[in-house]
């Protein structure tokens, strides 16, 4: 039996559909200028425009954040798990009901596990344009996502209207919300109630690895950076391993779970029977189960890479923490 090609399951970066009309604070100023990618299944997006590249449902949803300087993602949370690594640029999250409880800036190759049921938006506040890579727990992952008040308030002022059937409607557009549907209901205090105020020091320690730490641990082996027994221990469904140089190898590759490559730096050789190609800063791949492969650096250099891989575990599933 020949192996399937995987080029069709290869998004390029430079080929990457932007929508600048995903969410609902799309007309709010200073989030205005965000793109929204939705790469591998269906992702969050609340807009019809929004492209999807692959509509595989694997477990989790690949899909990534573009901005301008000094551009924001307006505060939300998510019923499963989050997780960003920068590929470009310089950014801060940020948390909490106002998004002061706590904050932290992330630079390129840094990876934070968001905790699941507190509100958190970010922004690029490097000089050139951003971009990070998200990897969201589940295959629903748009039945999920809770905008704090202030932002539906803004919104609304602007001339959108999130309906409570996760669908945006645009008055610029002249478009209104249908007859026998309402606006989403803004959360009660009760809800709120709910929502985590942890500090930055309760927060990074356990959810933020480091590039170069990383760099570092990956010398020999795969570092795992999320999952049981990782440097970040959670099970939000799917684990995250870290390559480099020093971890790579030549043998054969197959796994028993879909698995994500997310190439952070340098150029790899992805090779299987029948096919090779070359995967880039940017790109990602989807490797399904009992695809025999083997992943090794094409050049010399820096090279550095993120795989993702389903795991049993319920989809945003969060350990307790201490503090």
């Amino acid at each position: 039996m020949t192996s399937p090609d995987l080029q069709p399951r290869i998004v390029r970066y430079g080929e990457l559909v932007p929508c600048k009309t995903a969410f609902i604070d799309a007309h709010t100023p200073g989030s205005d200028q965000k793109e929204n990618f939705t790469i591998i299944g269906g992702g969050v997006s609340e807009s019809p425009d929004q492209h999807v590249h692959l509509r595989d449902a694997i477990g989790f949803n690949i899909g990534a954040a573009g901005q301008p300087p000094k551009c924001r993602n307006s505060l939300h949370d998510h019923n499963t798990a989050e997780v960003f690594f920068v590929l470009k640029g310089r950014w801060r999250f940020f948390w909490g009901r106002h998004g002061d409880a706590g904050e932290v800036v992330l630079e390129e190759g840094d990876i934070f596990n968001i905790p699941t049921g507190i509100f958190r938006g970010f922004e690029n506040i490097g000089l050139d344009y951003g971009m990070i890579m998200a990897v969201l727990g589940g295959d629903d992952a748009g039945g999920g996502v809770h905008w704090a008040p202030q932002v539906v308030e803004d919104a609304g002022a602007h001339g959108l209207v999130l309906g409570e059937n996760g669908k945006l409607y645009d008055s610029a557009k002249g478009e209104h919300l249908p007859e026998g549907v309402a606006p989403m209901p803004l959360m009660s205090a009760e809800e709120l109630s709910k929502r985590g105020e942890p500090s930055t020091a309760d927060v990074v320690p356990h959810y933020v690895a480091r590039y170069w730490d990383l760099m570092a641990l990956a010398d020999r082996a795969p570092v795992k950076v999320i999952g049981t027994g990782a440097v970040l221990e959670d099970r939000p469904g799917f684990e995250v391993e870290f390559l480099t140089r020093g971890s790579a190898s030549e043998a054969a590759l197959l796994s028993e779970m879909p698995e994500v490559l997310m190439p952070m730096r340098g150029h790899w050789r992805l090779a299987w029977d029948g096919g090779e190609t070359v995967l880039n800063p940017g790109d990602t791949c989807l490797i399904q189960p009992g695809l025999s492969h083997t992943l090794t650096p094409a050049m010399t250099g820096e090279v550095s890479l993120y795989r993702v891989r389903r795991t049993s575990d319920p989809a945003g599933k969060t350990l307790p923490r201490a503090g």
